[in-house]
């Protein structure tokens, strides 16, 4: 088999603040070119952490104490920082989450998109203009040239969010690391832009990694799908398999607790305590622990 595009192994983190608590535990998982691969959990679950740790932006409260981030066969943990750089926002990008935040309110579409281009790839101002208008039109956004010269506020949530899709994708990286980029959204535009970055991925042959909390996005986007739970690994797999042949008893759960289309009228079945007490029992937290 081919090397992975993104290999990561043994990662252990802490939090500082919380007096040395572990956040990931012993994580370890891979990405092959052209692969989409869901990392799925409650919120605190380390997904994040994961996607944070391997983009060089953790919180320095947050540590990494044990394992590697081998991107291309270059551990990201260990490389030095110019060289770290070069790399982020070219060979790897982010789609955030909230695109209200992300994208700076004093400055108009254009500027946001070109800026990397020129730095990035060495464009002049006009050939970065052409390829961001190119992308425009690629994320299915209408009029490029009116939208190129608004700000942010004067976009829609989804049209703010095809923005930074087509930044992440401007510079034809080899791996997007998107962090619940629908989270935001109403269901309808949840589906568009899934379908958008399912499409972007394909025609690029992209590596993604998709955080997010919702196993019904997992199975709309995601090849395989890594289950967290307190920054440990508790499932993986072809997301066909894990969806419909669930293995560990917390992933049959958490599929009973969602709701079910085909039986609007049935009600939500809640995760057992005694799942959750297994759990901490096999990753080792103590009762009233972390």
């Amino acid at each position: 088999m081919n090397q992975p595009l993104l290999s990561i192994s043994g990662l252990d983190a802490i939090s500082d603040r919380d007096g040395g608590a572990p956040i990931l535990r012993d994580v370890s998982l891979s990405l092959q070119r052209g692969e989409v691969r869901g990392l799925v959990g409650e919120s605190g679950a380390g997904k994040s952490t994961i996607a944070k740790a391997l983009l060089g932006i953790l919180p320095r409260t947050v540590r990494v104490t044990g394992g590697s981030v081998l991107f291309e066969g270059r551990d990201l943990l260990a490389l030095p920082a110019k060289e770290l750089r070069n790399i982020m926002g070219s060979e790897i990008t982010l789609i955030p989450q909230d695109p209200q935040t992300a994208l700076n309110p004093g400055r108009r579409i254009e500027a946001q998109l070109t800026d990397g281009l020129r730095m990035k790839r060495g464009l002049s101002g006009k050939e970065a203009r052409l390829r961001s208008l190119a992308l425009m039109e690629e994320v299915h956004i209408r009029d490029p040239e009116r939208v190129m010269r608004c700000y942010p506020h004067e976009l829609s949530g989804g049209m703010r969010q095809r923005v930074l899709i087509a930044a992440a994708f401007a510079l034809e990286p080899k791996l997007v690391v998107a962090d619940e980029p629908t989270t935001a959204l109403d269901v309808t535009v949840q589906k568009q832009i899934l379908r958008l970055i399912r499409g972007l991925q394909e025609a690029h042959g992209t590596g993604v990694i998709f955080v997010t909390h919702d196993l019904g996005v997992v199975a709309q986007i995601c090849d395989t799908v890594t289950l967290l739970y307190s920054g440990k690994v508790i499932e993986e797999g072809p997301t066909v398999d894990v969806l419909t042949k669930p293995r560990h008893v917390y992933t049959k759960s958490l599929l009973s607790a969602g709701p079910r289309y085909d039986r609007p009228d049935a009600g939500l079945t809640p995760v057992p305590q005694a799942v959750f007490d297994q759990l901490r029992s096999e990753i080792g937290i103590a009762k009233g622990g972390r």
